[in-house]
């Protein structure tokens, strides 16, 4: 007799006896079983590393001359409607806290005020934007100025 062959009827005689349950302890519920083994994850915190590895970040794209002329132009165009500034879209890159690169944010909304010596921009709803920091800026009110 081979040896697969011993091995695979070992057990034979009690594979189909019922499963024991003890009269001592009461039967764990499958709720909490894997829950036995969790202080013995070697990797704790591993998934979070692997998650934030995994992010991805945009690039800081530099603005060519002509582009910052027009965020300029734009600039002073609502600076100079502070009473009744009218609403804009600005796209403006945020930089990432924790890796290098960041993201690019739009938002839609009202200046509030542009400081040219912190060179920022404060919107209605509390948005800080650094001018720096700018890609563009779209609205309605330039249409006349800078058509499509």
């Amino acid at each position: 007799m081979s040896d697969d062959r011993r091995y695979s009827h070992e057990y034979d005689d009690i594979i189909d006896l019922p499963h024991h349950t003890s009269s001592k302890h009461a039967r764990l519920p499958m709720s909490s079983r894997a829950a036995q083994f969790a202080p013995f994850a070697a990797l704790t915190g591993f998934e979070g590393v692997i998650a934030e590895e995994g992010r991805l970040t945009d690039s800081f794209t530099e603005l060519d001359d002509d582009m910052k002329e027009d965020i300029d132009l734009k600039l002073e165009m609502l600076g100079g409607m502070a009473g009744d500034s009218p609403e804009a879209t600005f796209t403006y890159f945020v930089p990432d806290s924790r890796k290098e690169g960041g993201s690019y944010r739009t938002v839609t909304c009202r200046i509030k005020k542009i400081d040219d010596i912190e060179r920022t921009i404060m919107l209605r709803d509390g948005t800080r934007i650094r001018i720096d920091d700018l890609f563009s800026i779209t609205g309605d009110v330039f249409r006349e100025y800078f058509p499509d």
